[in-house]
Formats: C-alpha cells, structure tokens, sequence
C-alpha cells in the first residue's frame, strides 16, 4: 500500500507519485473567483499519464475565460481587434457586469448605470 497526504499533494502543491492506485476527489479553491471546483479522480490520472505535475489553479471557466484573454491579447499583438466581455464587480454599487476591455489593476470599474451618474 501506497501512503501520501490526503489529498495526494506534496507540499509544493505538486502530485506526490502514487502510483496506479485509484485517486480519489478533491475540492480545490480557484485563484480567480475564489470558488470550490472538484479535481475528479479522472483528471487527476489524466495529468499523471500526460506527466503533468502540479494541481489546476483555475475552475473550467475561469481557464476558458484566462485563454480567452491570452488569445485576444496574442491577436492585438499580430494587429487584430477581437470583441471581448470581460465580467466585473461595479465599484460603486457591486453588482455584476461585463465590460469590453480588461481593467486595469487598481482602477475601478463602473456599471453602465453608475458610470452615467
């Protein structure tokens, strides 16, 4: 028997070698939206089979959302301008809402309704 942490990590945060025992589940904190995703047993092995050593760091659409944004910005570099919707927290009233750029860090960003006030 193959014993490691509960959560089959090393302390790094990589995968400890377990061998082909079965993986089981695990609740992960996504650095993005800060919500709980499932690392499922089958992802976990697909990363082992492909060698992949550290745990995902992003929910799906999160990562869908980060490539997303690498992918405009690689397409702004070769000079062309792709729509994109960022979703973010209104400074003033703290609801909801997407914008057509990406924010710049420690500038707030308004709603439609309270950028008009």
């Amino acid at each position: 028997m193959i014993t490691s942490d509960p959560h089959n990590l090393d302390n790094d945060g990589s995968l400890a070698d377990q061998g082909t025992a079965a993986l089981p589940d695990i609740p992960i904190l996504c650095i993005d939206c800060k919500q709980e995703f499932i690392w499922t047993s089958g992802e976990r092995s697909f990363f082992q089979q492909k060698g992949l050593v550290n745990a995902p760091k992003r929910c799906k659409p999160c990562k869908k959302a980060k490539n997303d944004r690498v992918e405009a910005a690689l397409a702004a570099a070769d000079g062309q301008r792709q729509k994109v919707a960022v979703r973010v927290e209104c400074a003033s009233c703290g609801r909801e809402t997407t914008v057509p750029f990406y924010p710049s860090q420690g500038r707030p960003v308004l709603c439609r309704e309270c950028f008009r006030k």
